[in-house]
């Protein structure tokens, strides 16, 4: 037996609204050992939404439906699941009840319209909506078929999901198993190069073991079928430190963390404090810090040296230097990093300045060259050479640019820890 999701908006097919809610089901079936082949998106057309019901039902046995359930024209979802079925759709006085009784706590009066939300198949039972308007359904139109409809709204969904279906689901023996999955990240090392490194593991059967990248960050998913959380844990926990072993210094956290977070926590762990002067990336490295709560404990602030004139004034940069390297150059680098680091009076001071595009470059210095710079305490300064490549794009260069120093600062904390 498996389910799937099928949302239902062409606000979804155009691209207006991110749909997080085919994200959130998706991790609520696994943690129910549900499996789940297929999500489906189609727009608000009765004769297409029936089309995918037809397909859906021949290789699924739960169907989430999500959308289509407000008061407008256009919300068709329980009107083209009632006709595919050939039932009737019948109103109910007690979801009138709830949705004038709602509508007065707002003091509010109920609109017509409204009374399209009351109308459910018949023989449906309905899911109840605590915060909404639109109820959902919970039906059998077959004996081997389930069916769940939920409102489009995010926080209606969750909550009418954990308090209303997830019961249902386990009453009818769901949840027995559960799938739980670590999420590994590695960054300075390419997929396909990882993947390599962890071919012997990619076709274990339990735990599975799965590469992805994006952005720059390659991640292995470990996942475990299990009885409970604790037991797939024990199932996941030899494979994971394996792979760790594997990734060595590109292993970088799991799960939740991020560079920043992770550089955060070295930084705090060693009583240090850390300073940026950025340029290409225009304050995108400060913002990935401060995304972590208490980031203040380390992080003191920095220096968006946009112009050549910031870079002078405010970071003590060589005129000459600039008009000898250009200010995309490792000497004006490290300057920066150095500058900020003692205007700031921190541990640490990280730099970047580059061309980002798509113009501004040329032949010796082209789009998606970026040099980074790091001072520490002690007078030591570095600087790094990177070429991420026009191809890139922009906001893909500045991305790679700020997690690559924050990549870099991690690696310097822990080579001072290594044995």
């Amino acid at each position: 037996m498996s389910a799937e999701i099928i949302c239902v908006g062409t606000e979804l097919l155009l691209g207006d609204i991110l749909n997080s809610n085919a994200q959130f089901l998706a991790q609520q079936l696994a943690q129910l050992g549900i499996p789940h082949y297929y999500q489906t998106v189609v727009g608000d057309n009765p004769e297409r939404l029936k089309k995918v019901i037809e397909i859906a039902i021949s290789r699924a046995q739960i169907l989430i439906f999500t959308g289509g359930l407000g008061p407008t024209p256009d919300d068709l979802t329980c009107e083209a699941i009632a006709d595919f079925f050939g039932v009737a759709l019948v109103e109910r006085a007690d979801i009138i009840e709830d949705i004038t009784r709602k509508y007065a706590s707002r003091d509010r009066v109920m609109t017509p319209s409204n009374r399209k939300q009351a109308l459910i198949p018949q023989g449906a039972e309905i899911l109840p909506n605590p915060t909404g308007t639109a109820p959902g359904i919970i039906w059998h139109p077959r004996p081997e078929l389930t069916i769940f409809t939920f409102p489009g709204v995010p926080s209606e969904m969750h909550r009418m999901w954990e308090e209303t279906s997830v019961p249902y689901l386990k009453s009818q023996g769901w949840g027995k198993e559960i799938i739980y999955s670590r999420m590994l990240k590695f960054w300075g090392i390419a997929e396909s190069a990882l993947a390599e490194k962890v071919s012997s593991y990619l076709n274990l059967p339990n735990p599975t073991v799965a590469p992805y990248a994006g952005k720059g960050e390659v991640r292995l998913r470990v996942s475990a079928k299990a009885a409970s959380q604790s037991v797939a844990k024990e199932l996941i926990s030899p494979v994971e430190k394996q792979l760790k072993d594997i990734g060595g210094l590109d292993y970088y956290g799991a799960d939740s963390d991020s560079l920043a977070s992770v550089v955060g926590e070295l930084l705090r762990s060693h009583g240090e404090t850390l300073s940026v002067a950025e340029s290409c990336t225009g304050g995108g490295l400060g913002q990935m810090l401060t995304e972590t709560s208490g980031s203040s404990e380390y992080f003191w602030g920095g220096v968006i040296s946009y112009d050549n004139s910031v870079k002078v004034g405010l970071l003590g940069v060589n005129p000459e230097d600039l008009a000898k390297f250009g200010a995309v150059s490792a000497t004006v680098a490290e300057q920066m990093a150095i500058g900020v680091r003692s205007r700031l009076a921190t541990t640490w001071g990280l730099s970047i300045t580059g061309v980002a595009g798509p113009g501004g470059g040329t032949d010796t210095k082209p789009v998606g060259l970026v040099y980074i710079g790091l001072a520490a305490a002690n007078g030591e300064v570095e600087s790094f050479e990177y070429r991420f490549g026009a191809v890139r794009g922009r906001s893909l260069i500045r991305h790679l640019s700020a997690c690559t120093a924050l990549d870099i600062l991690r690696r310097k904390l822990l080579s001072s820890v290594l044995p």
